[in-house]
This record gives structure tokens, C-alpha cells and sequence, in this order.
């Protein structure tokens, strides 16, 4: 490995100062390095021409390099600034450590699938609108305080039309983030599988679904008084939705590859940032 992107989360305090000891750090092993400045919303693609990425952030930032390093089939190494770091799953005193066990080829560099949203607009040709992502994509309406009409497929399938805030589908890895939010529930990041989750449902009867991640999950915009929907994929910017439109989401052949997220970090994740620690004081 010769070359590397560190990318830096300029929100995080701390991230720029460790960015120059990590590059720093990197010299000395005759690797260079480059930076780039992350804000939390970004269409760039700074990847091409490195052999492997350093993220500094939270989890956000992940998705961020996840969605521009899966084509490239480079790895990400992910160095947690955040909150939780369910996937920014190396803590910041341990990176010299964990980097040296990476750069030995000695660190266990995982396998998280992603996927892919395809906006179809009947009144148009092809794809109006497309992304993919590490986490989620939901669709939802536009403001909080009002509900949408939904209708969901699978695999062409009817599976009803869901009177909601929204709809969250989400990955195994985004099964920690929005989704358990709006009470999905929590799934194990080596278990592939597509996860639907109701947001606010008008109707006791709407529960979250974990599907088969090879099937394909439609989400049509359906008429309502407020026909004011958005779609947004990993949180990024939202893309407005008319009536008729639908959603199309899979999973797409290329996984992600994230450096020491391991179930053991994952789970560790659990106990530490959301208290399964078991007792009264949990």
C-alpha cells in the first residue's frame, strides 16, 4: 500500500490534529497521504488513485467513504470521532496499534453489503434519481407532523399500502441507526438482510419486516392531502417526490470492506453505548 486518503471530519475538534500524526505516522512507513475535509454532506469522489482510506468521525463519515470506495474495492479504516461507532468501530487512542496489525495485513477486514435506490417517475425516462448507501434510504414525508400513503412491494409482491411518517429500509449494518429509532430492531451485521421499518404507522398492525436481501423492495408514492415526500439515502440531501413515483431498492453485488469491524467491536458497541450492560443501572 503506497498511497492513502485520510479523510477528516471538520465538525470533530479533535480530527485534524490526529490527521497530521496519522500522516505523520504514514511517512515514516513510506506510505503517503493525502486529506480531505468532510462537513457531513458531500457528492465528491476523492477516492480514486489510494489503496486504502482513514476515516476520522463518526459513523457518518464511514458512509461517506463507503459509498465512494465499494466500486473501487478498497478498503475503509475507520477511526471513531463519534457517538456510538457501530461502524467506526476503532477507538482513537488504539489507532497507531490497529493500523500497524492493518498495514501487516494482520487486522480483520470485513464484508458489508449496500445498497442501491433508483427513483422511477412515470412521466419520464429512466432514473430520475439514484444513490446508494451503507446504512439506509428512506422515504418519508416531507414534514414531520403529517403522514404519507405508501404502497410496498416485494419482489412485485403487494405487501399493503402503509399510512406512516415514512418508511425506513435499511441494511444489517443500518439496523443500529435510524431504524432502531423508530423501534426496528437490532440485527447482526454478518446476518445479509433487508430490513422495512414503519415510521410513526397510522395502524398498530404495521411492524418492521427483515426480508431476503436478494429480493427487491418497491415503495410507491401514493395521493394524500399532503403529497409533500422526500427521499434521502444515508442522510445525505434530500430528493423531492411527486405522486406516482416509486422507489426501487436492492442490494448490489459489490460489498464495502471495513477495516476491524468485527462482531466483537459490534457487540461491544451494544454493551458500552447503549447500556447492555444487564442490572438496575443500566
Amino acid at each position: 500500500m503506497k498511497n492513502c486518503l485520510i479523510v477528516v471530519n471538520t465538525q470533530k475538534e479533535l480530527s485534524l490534529n490526529f490527521a497530521n500524526r496519522i500522516a505523520d505516522y504514514l511517512t515514516a512507513q513510506g506510505i503517503s497521504s493525502s486529506f480531505y475535509n468532510f462537513d457531513g454532506f458531500s457528492s465528491d469522489n476523492p477516492f480514486p488513485g489510494n489503496d486504502f482510506v482513514i476515516t476520522l468521525g463518526g459513523d457518518g463519515t464511514v458512509l461517506f467513504a463507503a459509498r465512494g470506495c465499494v466500486d473501487l474495492k478498497i478498503p475503509v479504516f475507520p477511526v471513531n470521532f463519534g457517538e456510538f461507532g457501530f461502524i467506526a468501530s476503532i477507538q482513537k487512542e488504539e489507532w497507531q496499534t490497529q493500523l500497524d496489525l492493518f498495514l501487516q495485513g494482520k487486522l480483520p477486514v470485513v464484508m458489508r453489503s449496500m445498497v442501491y435506490a433508483a427513483l422511477i417517475r412515470p412521466s419520464e425516462k429512466g432514473e430520475v434519481f439514484s444513490s446508494i448507501g451503507l446504512n439506509d434510504v428512506v422515504v418519508c414525508s416531507k414534514f414531520s407532523s403529517r403522514t404519507a400513503r405508501l404502497e410496498v412491494t416485494y419482489n412485485r409482491v403487494p405487501l399493503g399500502v402503509f399510512k406512516a411518517d415514512g418508511l425506513i429500509v435499511s441494511t444489517a449494518t443500518g439496523s443500529t441507526a435510524y431504524s432502531t429509532s423508530a423501534g426496528g430492531p437490532i440485527i447482526d451485521p454478518e446476518l445479509d438482510a433487508l430490513l422495512l421499518t414503519p415510521m410513526n404507522a397510522f395502524s398498530l398492525s404495521s411492524r418492521p419486516l427483515v426480508l431476503s436481501p436478494d429480493g427487491e423492495i418497491g415503495i410507491t408514492v401514493m395521493p394524500s392531502r399532503e403529497d409533500e415526500c422526500i427521499i434521502t439515502v444515508d442522510g445525505q440531501k434530500p430528493f423531492e417526490l411527486h405522486d406516482g413515483d416509486c422507489v426501487k431498492i436492492r442490494r448490489i453485488a459489490e460489498k464495502v470492506k471495513l477495516a476491524g469491524c468485527t462482531v466483537e467491536k459490534f457487540y461491544g458497541a451494544l454493551r458500552s453505548k447503549l447500556n447492555w450492560s444487564g442490572g438496575p443501572h443500566a
